[in-house]
This record gives structure tokens, sequence and C-alpha cells, in this order.
């Protein structure tokens, strides 16, 4: 992975799985705190759709990562992937069940990290979601969080959100997922030593939203 610079120690670092949460948490954190915010899962989303928009197959990991290295790509309220407005497409059915073998992809990996870290330096501080940025990409975070739920509330808030989808698809899907992140053998989805482990099972956003506020309070990023 690329050299890690010290930009890290002006990072919120949230990760977890699908459903835990951590978008939500997240938009409302930055936006309380006047903080950029990058949701990194949008960004290996974006691959996964550049890769079959152009006809390349999600699981040739060495077309995929030169696409990588190449593709033009601007996530902020929007994704535009070499300048097309791709924001809804990036969460079609389609790109969620090809995102995973792609992000397990480590020369994809290896460009989005950098890209990530880039952003950082150039923004100063941010809040940053995903399921490696506390492990991988800025373990120096100061502010730590590791967002779950129970299977069944995370694939119920993503069955409400993809009303094409049967509750016991999004089920199957989120288990599938879950399985490929946490033993992909590149910056697999697990918990930093230093995270605090929030259960968002029963919590409500501004709950969470809250620790989360108080943490970076404590770190002194407020």
């Amino acid at each position: 992975m690329p050299h890690l610079k010290p930009v890290g120690k002006k990072v919120i670092a949230i990760d977890g799985p699908a459903g835990s949460g951590k978008s939500t948490v997240a938009r409302a954190v930055a936006a309380r705190l006047g903080m950029p915010y990058l949701d990194t899962g949008a960004m290996y989303r974006a691959v996964a759709f550049a890769a079959m928009r152009r006809g390349v197959d999600p699981e040739d990991a060495a077309d995929v990562a030169k696409l990588t290295v190449d593709l033009s790509l601007k996530v902020t309220d929007r994704v535009l992937v070499d300048g097309v407005d791709a924001t809804i497409e990036v969460r079609s059915p389609e790109v969620t069940r090809a995102v995973s073998v792609v992000a397990a992809n480590p020369g994809v990996r290896r460009e989005l990290v950098r890209r990530q870290r880039e952003w950082a330096e150039v923004n100063g501080s941010g809040v940053v979601e995903g399921r490696d940025i506390g492990t991988v990409v800025f373990p120096e975070a100061p502010v730590k969080i590791y967002m779950t739920a129970s299977d069944e509330e995370r694939a119920q808030r993503r069955s409400q959100e993809m009303l094409d989808m049967h509750y016991d698809d999004v089920a199957a899907d989120i288990a599938r997922r879950d399985h490929i992140d946490s033993t992909r053998p590149v910056a697999p989805l697990a918990i930093a030593p230093d995270a605090v482990v929030v259960d968002t099972t029963t919590s409500t956003v501004d709950e969470v939203v809250e620790l989360v506020l108080r943490l970076a309070g404590e770190a002194g990023l407020v």
C-alpha cells in the first residue's frame, strides 16, 4: 500500500459492514463539524460500474486494475465516472453484486487507497467511511468507529433502500458480501484494535452521531 501521510491524524474513520448505518452517520457528523466527507465504498462501486460499462469482466483482476489507474473519478454528493453522472447507477443491484470482487482486487485497492490519502491531504481533514479506513487507509486516525448491527436489522434497512429486491434476496446478498469482505486476503473488513465498536441495532442516528462528536471533541478535532 502507498506510504501513509500524517494527515491521517485529522481523519474520523468510520468502518463497518453493509447496512450498519455508517454512511448516514458519517454524512451527519461531517455536516455537524463542517468537515468534508468521503464515501470510499462509492469509489469501489464506481470502478465496478466503469468495468461493466466498458465491457470488462469485474472478475478480470488485471484489466480491472488497469482500468482503475486510468479512471476519471470524482466522489462528492454525486459520483462522476469518466465525466458521467453515475450516482444512481452505482447503487444498482448489478453493481452491488459485482462490487465485492472488485474491492478484493489488490490493484484496485492500491490505486483507490492512494486516491483516498490524496483526498485527505488536499482537504486537510475529513470524515471517511468504508471497510478498511481505520485499519489500512488511516491507521493513525485519532477517532475510529466500527459500526455494526444485527443481520436482521441490516437486511431490513437495505431492503427498504432497494425496493426492487425482496428481503430474503437482500439478506442473502449481505451475507455473501460479509463473507467476501471479511475473508479477502487484502485489507479485509476488520475492527481496528483501538476502534470504538458501536452496535446500531437499537440506537437512533442522533445517538450515534452524538457519540462520534463526543469522541471527536476528546481527540481535539472539534
